[in-house]
C-alpha cells in the first residue's frame, strides 16, 4: 500500500479543484491511501486546519466535511477562521458543541505548526495542492493548480 500525502487548504481554489480530481481518479487506485495535511494557505487560517483533525476526531464522513469546507469557503465565501461560522458550516457533519469544545481548546493548534513545516520547510511545497508519495511529488503551479491528466500521471507512475 502507498501512502499519498495531500497538501492542501480550504482558502485556495485550486486546492477545491485538485481535490474534486483526485476524488474523481483514487477509486482506480485501491493500493493508495490518502493522509490528508491542511495547511495554512493564507497566515491565520489555521482554525480551518484545525477542524480537519476535529471532525477526524469526531467520526465525521470526511469526504462529506470536506465539501463542506470547500463549497463554504471556496464557493460561499464564508470565514471558516470563525469558530461560529465553522460550526454553521459544519452542523450535520458534526456534533458542533463537541467540535465547538475541542476547537476552543486549542487541541490541534500545534498540529497545524507541524503540518506548516512538514510541508514548507521539509516537503519543498511551494504551491498547493501539493502532492507527496514514494518520494515522488507533484505541486500546483502557481495560479493554474493541477490539471486531471497531471494528477492521473502522478498516480499511475
Amino acid at each position: 500500500m502507498s501512502k499519498l500525502q495531500f497538501f492542501y487548504g480550504y482558502e485556495c481554489p485550486f486546492c477545491k479543484r485538485g481535490y474534486e480530481h483526485l476524488m474523481e481518479q483514487i477509486a482506480n487506485h485501491r493500493e493508495i491511501e490518502i493522509e490528508w495535511i491542511p495547511v495554512e494557505v493564507d497566515p491565520g487560517s489555521d482554525l480551518s486546519c484545525q477542524s480537519y483533525y476535529i471532525a477526524k476526531e469526531l467520526g465525521a464522513d470526511i469526504d462529506a466535511f470536506h465539501k463542506a469546507m470547500y463549497r463554504a469557503v471556496s464557493v460561499e465565501g464564508r470565514n471558516a477562521e470563525n469558530p461560529e461560522v465553522l460550526c454553521n458550516i459544519l452542523e450535520g457533519i458534526v456534533d458542533t458543541d463537541k467540535f465547538r469544545a475541542i476547537l476552543k481548546s486549542g487541541k490541534y493548534s500545534k498540529q497545524t505548526k507541524e503540518n506548516n513545516d512538514l510541508a514548507y520547510e521539509k516537503s519543498g511545497v511551494w504551491y498547493v495542492p501539493a502532492l507527496r508519495m514514494n518520494g515522488k511529488k507533484l505541486d500546483a503551479r502557481g495560479g493554474a493548480g493541477i490539471s486531471p491528466a497531471e494528477l492521473r500521471n502522478f498516480l499511475n507512475s
